[in-house]
């Protein structure tokens, strides 16, 4: 009698788990995730947990990244090396495939790969890059160019031109029109391939009224942009400009790219306090597309590093906004990096997977196939 009466509750207990609805935001057993319309990928170069802990502590313990609830992790190597550096990390994200430190756009046999950005491009989306660094700098540039080292500045540049791009911000316009491998202005290629293009000199970003109708090339800077504590402030406004840019240029959907790239600056340095302020800086941005995606509803948010940088540590003694912030190397380190993901599809970036994985993923929740091509450029 006992035991029918334990088989008993144990059927009626299976029964009930069995009906019982899905938790919030996570899918049933046999439910699809939700396919997104748009992807926003936020890459925070040199940002993993030490940073994210470090900017929360110094900021009264609150940061928009606070309001994602699906994390995951990803594996930050490369195939040449246990520690990647961006053009490699940048390239598994943009490809799905590991490479060489140093590879921008290529295998590690030096064969072009064709990005996420490139094949949303040929399917229609409209397509965009933020960058506080030069736009030729290795994370941006995995994703329209091609370069076997991602020092060939002007070549990366010149790859600029064989995508269709539909925005572009960031520093580096001496690539574009102050060549020193050929005498070709590149900006006024872009005008006249039918890009608006415009730059600090001439006007801010904000100074500048709607131009979507044509794709659109701003420079922040000759080259490298100020550090936002030396009074660089474009990246929260670049990215709501983009997202109000990229939503009218496609019906179909849209791939924006945005980097808080002087985070590793910080890290090279060993100065934590650069560190910190462009970790703030680039979750002022994470706010932006946050608030954007709740209001669209269809748009995918993910928010990670390429890699960590510095081997930073919160040393006892810390306070809360008041931390003793040390380094371990003036390079990167191979720590996991984090995931936040929010939105159609958020789900699929739970877990520890290889950094790889974010390109299928990213594709997946989609709905599209996940085949790679190679490029023919």
């Amino acid at each position: 009698m006992p035991y029918r009466f334990s088989m008993g509750i144990l059927l009626w207990v299976s029964f009930f788990a069995a009906c019982k609805s899905p938790q919030p935001g996570l899918p049933g057993l046999a439910e699809e995730p939700r396919k997104a319309r748009n992807v926003i990928l936020l890459i925070g170069d040199g940002m993993a947990l030490p940073q994210v802990s470090a900017a929360l502590y110094s900021n009264n313990n609150k940061l928009n990244l606070e309001q994602f609830s699906i994390i995951g992790f990803h594996k930050p190597s490369s195939a040449s090396d246990l520690i990647t550096d961006s053009a490699a990390g940048a390239t598994a994200f943009a490809c799905g495939v590991k490479t060489y430190n140093g590879a921008i756009g290529m295998t590690k046999d030096t064969l072009p790969c064709f990005t996420i950005l490139e094949e949303l491009d040929a399917l229609g989306y409209a397509t965009g890059l933020v960058a506080t660094s030069t736009i030729v700098h290795a994370t941006p540039a995995a994703f329209v160019a091609h370069q076997p080292l991602r020092v060939f500045y002007e070549a990366i540049a010149a790859d600029f031109l064989k995508t269709d791009l539909d925005l572009a911000i960031g520093g580096g316009k001496r690539y574009f029109d102050r060549r020193e491998e050929d005498e070709r202005d590149l900006v006024k290629e872009l005008q006249q391939k039918g890009y608006i293009v415009s730059d600090y000199f001439r006007e801010e970003l904000n100074q500048i009224t709607s131009v979507s109708k044509r794709p659109f090339f701003y420079f922040t800077a000759d080259k490298h942009p100020l550090t936002h504590a030396a009074g660089r402030d474009y990246l929260p406004y670049a990215t709501d400009f983009a997202l109000s840019f990229l939503r009218r240029r496609s019906d179909k959907g849209f791939f924006l790219m945005i980097e808080g790239s002087q985070i590793d600056w910080g890290g090279h340095s060993n100065d934590g306090g650069l560190a910190v302020d462009e970790t703030l800086d680039f979750d002022e941005a994470v706010g932006q597309v946050l608030k954007f995606a709740k209001k669209d509803g269809e748009t995918l948010v993910l928010v990670t590093g390429d890699h960590e940088s510095g081997g930073l540590a919160l040393n006892p003694g810390s306070r809360m906004n008041d931390l003793h912030l040390a380094f371990t190397t003036n390079g990167h380190t191979a720590a996991l990096v984090p995931v936040f993901a929010y939105g159609p599809s958020a789900e699929l970036f739970a877990g520890i997977y290889e950094n790889t994985e974010i390109y299928f993923k990213m594709k997946q929740a989609l709905g599209l196939a996940q085949e790679t091509t190679s490029s023919s450029e």
